[in-house]
């Protein structure tokens, strides 16, 4: 049964809510009067972690300098460095692993569970909860909230419940409901856009290559200059290149992978302003210099002279599929002998490696986004404790706030970093802790 006061209630259970609840209720060990009480609006708490990472879930990253880890968040930046100094991914692995859980590092820095399922988070979470004595709630939703005059909030419920608050923490993610009350209390909202998403390409010129994978690719997104008379530095500088190397896929609609998900999650904001039209610039080599491929076909010339165009590429990871897509996109027959290469074949063969051109026509389908730009602006937060600037006693986590990384483990090490942080300090400020 719902009680009609908390210490502490925690308004949303995705991965910072869970952390955050079980943080203050551990560093309280059992003197908060009013307990912890967090509140899921879904049946099942913990849904995202439950299918990310393919049912894997990535937990963080092996980034363990803050100073480098804040370059994988495209907002956000250096302002985590501070929360990221006092929690950061390689207190997550001691964290887990204290709960009852080893986690496992990949050879690209991803960190899984070492059962290599989802579900053992998601245990782990709310085996940490319970021993901690927080009181999970679901199919409970926050609806309104108001500060009360001698401190503390009145929280009214979706089933028309009401129940007091001497602090509250909103984690309610990308969900329209946390910005709701955030802008209720008296927070601003930085418009959520689409974040991490796939390309697609106008007349999808590859489509005959769906499945091929490369790595490494480097991508450079061009953007026109929106017209703003008003602020034309600003106006240009939103307009500069974008750039990412990495793995990319192929697709039947365009281009996904890990560089292609960097790149738009860069771009999410300049991408969104231009209604996802832009050119992009694919250098198939990952950014080898042109001597270096005109040195290859030199020595193609004299090495495999009778050898035709088609049975023989530059380097053996080159797809044999691009390999041939690229020839006839420099006018060439791949039954052409290297012998007979011209050098002005040689040179539409370089500049079809290092600088074929793409038109983007739209986000990938099914509004496969896997996070949202925006939320609180963050200077509307102490980032040491997670509490607003603008009315104490009120805590934001997570993804409510504007902040997001690329794909890696990386969104979830801000879940876990401020959820953390919100909880020590509810801890410390609440009477009888």
């Amino acid at each position: 049964m719902l009680p009609s006061r908390a210490s502490v209630v925690v308004v949303g259970g995705g991965p910072a809510g869970f952390m955050a609840a079980i943080a203050a209720a551990e560093a309280a060990a059992g003197q908060l009067a009013g307990g912890v009480l967090l509140l899921e609006s879904t049946p099942e708490p913990l849904h995202k972690v439950l299918i990310s990472g393919g049912g894997r879930c990535n937990v963080t990253h092996a980034c363990w300098d803050p100073r480098l880890l804040v370059d994988h968040y495209p907002r956000g930046g250096k302002a985590l460095r501070g929360p990221f100094s006092r929690f950061a991914p390689g207190d997550t692995v001691a964290w887990f692993q204290a709960h009852g859980l080893q986690l496992v590092e990949e050879p690209d820095g991803r960190l899984f569970p070492r059962s290599n399922r989802s579900a053992s988070v998601i245990d782990t979470l709310r085996r940490a909860a319970a021993a901690a004595g927080v009181a999970v709630h679901t199919a409970e939703a926050g609806q309104t909230a108001e500060a009360l005059p001698g401190g503390g909030f009145r929280l009214r419920l979706r089933s028309g419940a009401e129940l007091l608050a001497d602090r509250l923490v909103l984690a309610t993610g990308s969900h329209p409901s946390g910005h709701r009350i955030a802008a209720a209390l008296g927070h601003g909202l930085v418009a959520p856009v689409p974040s991490l998403f796939t390309l697609t390409l106008a007349d999808h010129p590859l489509v005959d290559l769906a499945g091929v994978a490369m790595d490494p690719v480097q991508l450079e997104l061009l953007l026109t200059p929106l017209e703003d008379t008003a602020n034309a530095p600003a106006a240009a500088a939103a307009a500069r290149p974008q750039r990412q190397r990495g793995p990319v896929l192929i697709t039947h609609w365009g281009l996904s992978g890990p560089a292609t998900l960097r790149l738009t999650a860069f771009a999410a904001r300049a991408l969104r302003e231009r209604r996802y039209r832009a050119d992009l610039r694919v250098d198939w080599t990952g950014g080898r210099r042109p001597a270096e491929l005109e040195g290859w076909f030199a020595a193609a010339r004299r090495e495999q002279a009778r050898r035709q165009l088609g049975n023989w590429r530059p380097w053996p990871d080159l797809s044999r599929r691009l390999w041939l897509h690229l020839l006839a996109l420099a006018g060439l027959d791949a039954s052409l002998r290297w012998a007979d290469l011209p050098r002005r074949g040689e040179q539409a063969l370089v500049t079809a490696l290092r600088d074929s051109r793409y038109r983007v026509s739209g986000r990938g389908p099914f509004g496969e986004e896997f996070v949202t730009a925006g939320g609180i602006p963050l200077a509307e937060v102490n980032l040491a404790t997670m509490e607003s600037r603008l009315r104490p006693g009120l805590f934001l986590v997570g993804e409510l706030l504007d902040v997001d990384g690329v794909t890696g483990g990386f969104n979830f090490q801000h879940c876990w970093s401020s959820g953390w942080l919100a909880g020590q300090a509810l801890a410390a400020q609440l009477p009888g802790a």
